[in-house]
């Protein structure tokens, strides 16, 4: 049987093990785990009012509250930045394992979800009335927060992937943009040929595990089976066919020197796309902040936003990578007021329009996707393009969604550990898929789950 025990060393197996960090909890009145006037990064404007505690990492969350919090007489907002990724998520893993100390709802990025569902970490938000939002919110982006019949978060952002490109690499060289995965390959050769090697058409990164995810996603591959009624079942299919499509694809691009295999994040990745040594990112949306900061960059460069490129054109696929959620924790004293809250946070066109001037945010709502003011933003860096009405807002709304790994971390570095091999030459990419599933099965089943 699985406890709880094994279930967190299943969901959290490498953020874990680095090391967690315990939070503190103050017994507030009146609120959740930790509210007080006294341990908020925001100021309590009622008195004698429930509080929901929140844990929050975006820019806009500040003001959001606060927009909240002076709006509402019934109810305030705590808020406390906790960290990001894998720091909160070892956070949040040491309030389950001690029973202690966890908000009433926090952000948590879509792929982690099920690993804090199989810990009994999240509410079912559909228990508290939550279905009656599910027509705010994109299909795909629900399917991420849902399970069986059970939803235990409320969408925040998406990271629609599309395909950003140095425009003055392809035009000097006379190369067409691609618009499928033949003619992104077809463009490599030419671009390797044209500048004697000094440019790749891009990066296949060993640690980029949320972008292979989404290639997946695309191919139609499926690797995991689960739902949240039966917690100790899974289906494991990582080395289908489509799976060994996206790996061949990708490994024959490294093979023959096309693309590099720079660690996404890191000063060495952005260096190379920053002065041209690179001349595409298949990245999400999200990622048109982080192109202009590039240090050292080139002056003269170009930068311009295309869909992602599609196996077949004639049947396009919208894919998936990043975004954040709201959920209620199972600590939560007042769950469906909590419940109320996330769903209500992003409601108000003050705070949707602060989520994406300051948070910088792509909402999962399709009243703001449609909107004349989300789809007439010009972004000057990009030469005034309005990326969302041409590029991103349709990918997000054709979005299906997928389903996540109830083991995240432990399905990330293994698919980074054979990846990287296959990467170095030590095996193929069918290899490396056969490997990845072996090992998520073996594991599965030592964490107690029965396979499907």
């Amino acid at each position: 049987m699985l406890t709880k025990r094994t279930l967190l060393a299943a969901g959290l197996t490498t953020v874990v093990a680095a090391g967690l960090v315990g939070c503190s909890s103050g017994g507030g009145s009146g609120g959740g785990a930790g509210a007080s006037d006294t341990n908020c990064s925001n100021d309590i404007m009622v008195d004698d009012v429930p509080i929901v505690t929140y844990w929050a990492w975006l820019e806009d969350s500040a003001e959001t509250i606060d927009n909240f919090n002076s709006s509402h007489d019934d109810v305030q907002i705590c808020w406390t930045n906790a960290g990001q990724g894998g720091d909160v998520y070892s956070k949040l893993a040491t309030t389950i394992q001690s029973n202690s100390g966890a908000p009433d709802m926090l952000q948590i990025e879509y792929d982690w979800l099920n690993s804090f569902v199989i810990q009994d970490g999240l509410v079912d938000m559909a228990e508290y009335g939550i279905d009656e939002y599910e027509s705010n919110y994109t299909p795909g982006a629900w399917r991420d927060v849902s399970s069986g019949d059970g939803v235990y978060a409320v969408p925040v952002d998406l990271g629609p992937v599309g395909m950003w490109y140095r425009e003055d690499l392809f035009e000097a060289n006379d190369i067409a943009i691609p618009t499928t995965w033949d003619e992104y390959a077809q463009a490599a050769e030419e671009l390797d040929a044209a500048t004697d090697g000094a440019v790749k058409i891009g990066n296949f990164a060993p640690n980029g595990q949320g972008q292979h995810l989404a290639f997946l996603d695309q191919a139609g591959a499926a690797p995991f089976d689960f739902d949240s009624a039966n917690l100790t079942e899974i289906g494991i299919n990582a080395n289908d066919d489509a799976s060994k499509q996206v790996f061949d694809y990708w490994i024959d691009l490294v093979d023959r020197g096309l693309v590099g295999t720079d660690q996404a994040w890191t000063p060495e990745f952005n260096t190379k796309l920053g002065t041209g040594e690179y001349a595409t990112a298949v990245y999400p949306v999200w990622y048109n902040i982080h192109i202009p900061s590039f240090e050292d960059a080139d002056p003269d460069a170009v930068w311009r936003a295309a869909p992602i490129p599609q196996w077949d054109a004639a049947n396009p696929v919208q894919v998936n990578w990043g975004g954040s959620t709201l959920a209620v924790t199972t600590q939560a004293e007042d769950p469906e007021l909590a419940t109320r809250v996330a769903a209500e946070l992003y409601e108000p066109q003050e705070n949707k329009e602060l989520a994406v001037e300051v948070g910088g945010v792509f909402l999962a709502q399709p009243d703001m996707i449609e909107s004349d003011y989300f789809q007439g933003r010009e972004y000057d860096f990009y030469g005034g393009q309005q990326i969302n009405q041409e590029i991103f807002s349709p990918a997000a709304l054709d979005y299906d969604g997928v389903t996540y790994s109830p083991f995240t971390q432990f399905y990330y570095d293994e698919m980074q550990r054979l990846l990287s091999e296959a990467i170095a030459g030590e095996m193929t990419a069918d290899e490396a898929a056969d490997g990845l599933q072996e090992s998520l099965e073996t594991y599965a089943g030592e964490q107690g789950f029965t396979l499907k």
